[in-house]
């Protein structure tokens, strides 16, 4: 049957259109004997309730808006995945969008997924947007951070992160306790918590070794493959090259091995490179490769669902703030 109703629904069950309201909907009274009849005319009927009329008229569209950096990026794929796999069961559907690291983009999307009813957001800031995103939350839509924190408003927001300052102390403490004194970092964008706090680690971890920076060696990227091409051209202008680099983010690693290998370098015989996250390209280098910060963005998206549906029904209490402590893979 095409474009099967509620009425007909109704007419087959015997029962008022409100009763198969009630039930379709699980809202509301019905006895198990009627609810078993309107379930099983409705599955017979092959129903198909209409999506749109129900969230104009709940004012609830069953969607969740995702701002992500960069959609292209495997991490935040997998942190993608993880919080669909969650949701899905639930009914509720992902729309995926990227800030490309634009705080003026980002601020624009929020609006526009507010416009579109969405009934939560997850969201890997750029910035900038703290009060948007505060405000946000105090409307009632749900707000999770993902990767990324805010400024000093994130405490009542829920947040599920890394320790970066761990992290990249960990990577630049072993290169240290190598005899590594030469190394060329390759920051993130410092106007992000997730920069920020990796630049800390590794500055946390040269003081505990009395080592000075050096300028020359520290690399200002915004988290992409160019960064990395970039920095591996300036360090190898330097008169005291880099024995060692160490690059704060998977893309920007791929970019390092990319332009290692085109200026006819070989990792790890050449020089030694450290990543906070691995990388796929890393694959195609002879052991040991790579040393990187194992990262786990799947479950952490998993989280970040669990989190929402507890939101969503209802069930949250107190915010909640999950941090995911870092390991390193270390491949001697």
């Amino acid at each position: 049957m095409i474009n099967v109703t509620i009425k007909d629904i109704a007419r087959m069950s015997d029962v008022s259109t409100a009763t198969v309201s009630r039930v379709l909907n699980n809202n509301g009274y019905a006895s198990a004997e009627i609810r078993d009849r309107v379930l099983s005319v409705a599955k017979q009927l092959n129903y198909q309730p209409n999506g749109i009329a129900r969230s104009l008229k709940t004012d609830r569209t069953s969607t969740i808006g995702v701002i992500i950096p960069d959609i292209s990026n495997p991490y935040f794929m997998r942190i993608s995945k993880g919080i669909e796999d969650t949701l899905e069961q639930s009914g509720y559907i992902l729309m995926f969008v990227s800030s490309d690291e634009n705080p003026h983009k980002e601020e624009k999307t929020l609006h526009a997924l507010l416009k579109n009813r969405v009934q939560a957001i997850v969201l890997a800031t750029s910035s900038e947007n703290d009060e948007t995103i505060t405000k946000i939350q105090e409307t009632g839509v749900p707000v999770v951070l993902i990767d990324r924190k805010l400024g000093n408003q994130s405490g009542h927001l829920d947040s599920v992160v890394e320790d970066n300052v761990e992290g990249a102390y960990q990577l630049t403490k072993y290169l240290l306790q190598k005899g590594h004194r030469h190394i060329g970092v390759i920051n993130g964008t410092l106007e992000v918590s997730t920069g920020r706090e990796r630049y800390e680690g590794y500055k946390r971890a040269i003081r505990e070794f009395q080592i000075e920076e050096d300028p020359e060696l520290v690399f200002n990227g915004k988290f992409n493959q160019e960064d990395g091409e970039e920095a591996v051209t300036h360090f190898f202008t330097l008169d005291q090259k880099p024995t060692a680099i160490l690059s704060f983010n998977n893309t920007m690693t791929f970019g390092v091995i990319l332009q290692l290998a085109k200026m006819g370098y070989t990792v790890p015989d050449d020089i030694v490179v450290v990543s906070y996250g691995d990388t796929e390209a890393s694959q195609l280098l002879k052991p040991p490769g790579i040393v990187c910060i194992k990262q786990s963005p799947y479950d952490m998206g998993v989280k970040v669902g669990e989190i929402l549906l507890k939101q969503l029904n209802g069930h949250a209490k107190e915010p909640v703030h999950e941090i995911f402590k870092p390991e390193l893979d270390v491949r001697d």
